[in-house]
């Protein structure tokens, strides 16, 4: 009898160390665990659910009119490379070669006139000749000028800064080709829509466009960036004077 009863006792011993074990490490395993939010990185292209991302284990964060400018704040922006910006304007099409490169940028805009406007922008000041013309007009730069100023060629910036009260639609969507954060901006007092797509994968404005009273009046399409830019990119007036040299910070 007193050995059946000390081995009930040492069988009660061992539950109680297995139930404590368990508590310790087991319960974990089943417990839901406590959710993170994060907002995204560039998603790749083929992305299961356009309107939602998932990043680093955490919960899926939707794109929503209150937090698209967010997500877009903490993309990873390309800061050397060089692409072509198209820009149709009620049917005139301008084409612009545009090199970017540690805050400075250049841009060659061909008008539908056949005249080139050339604009350099950078620490805190922009330049702009027309075609051969010598002649050099400067001012300092708008905040907004991480591209071009007075262009037509918006910016990434531009996005941000937009009336978030104004936004009435955003998303994840696919444009030409690249998975984009979305953004429609309503201007009421013009009968306008504007939208707008920054690419995924590099952060940087893809697409815009405007529409009056449900017709398109405006586009902006950008090709394919090349990286970094071009050793060859020049930001030098037509004196010769260089303003920056490619790969200085």
């Amino acid at each position: 009898m007193e050995r059946r009863n000390r081995n009930i006792l040492v069988g009660l011993i061992a539950i109680v160390i297995a139930v404590a074990v368990f508590s310790s490490f087991g319960l974990p395993l089943f417990a839901t665990p406590t959710p993170t939010i994060t907002l995204p990185t560039p998603i790749p292209a083929g992305t299961e659910r356009p309107d939602s991302m998932e990043q680093g284990g955490g919960t899926r964060v939707e794109v929503t009119t209150a937090t698209v400018q967010s997500v877009i704040a903490v993309m990873d922006r390309l800061s050397s490379y060089s692409r072509t910006v198209t820009t149709t304007l009620e049917g005139a099409t301008a084409t612009a070669r545009v090199w970017v490169d540690a805050g400075w940028t250049r841009a060659d805009m061909d008008l539908p006139s056949g005249l080139t406007v050339h604009t350099i922008v950078g620490d805190g000041q922009l330049w702009r000749w027309y075609g051969n013309d010598p002649s050099v007009a400067t001012w300092a730069a708008g905040s907004s000028s991480m591209d071009v100023e007075g262009q037509r060629i918006p910016t990434y910036e531009d996005v941000l800064d937009l009336p978030a009260q104004s936004i009435t639609a955003a998303g994840y969507e696919e444009k030409n080709g690249e998975a984009c954060v979305y953004v429609e901006v309503s201007v009421p007092e013009l009968e306008q829509l504007e939208r707008y797509w920054i690419s995924a994968n590099s952060g940087l404005l893809t697409a815009a466009e405007t529409e009056t009273g449900g017709e398109l009046v405006w586009a902006m399409t950008a090709g394919v960036p090349e990286v970094p830019v071009p050793a060859s990119a020049s930001f030098a007036l037509p004196d010769g004077t260089v303003l920056h040299s490619v790969g200085e910070q």
